[in-house]
């Protein structure tokens, strides 16, 4: 897997995350508010924490800035 996600998009991911798990835990939401908010949260943080997200790699969007050695 290479990145597909930087710049201001992970840290963005990461706190959307947290927001979303923390809105599904303790919002009071019905139950399928619930897991929605649960699994949206966690997809966006695991995708900001890896740097990777296969959705945008299958649209081809890549955020990621090129490092000074040629990887990404």
């Amino acid at each position: 897997m290479t990145c597909n996600i930087g710049g201001i998009e992970k840290p963005l991911r990461i706190a959307g995350g947290l927001l979303l798990i923390g809105v599904g835990a303790l919002g009071g939401l019905p139950s399928v508010g619930t897991g929605i908010a649960l699994t949206l949260g966690a997809v966006f943080l695991v995708t900001g924490v890896i740097g990777y997200c296969p959705l945008t790699s299958v649209l081809g969007i890549n955020t990621c800035e090129p490092s000074s050695d040629g990887k990404k």
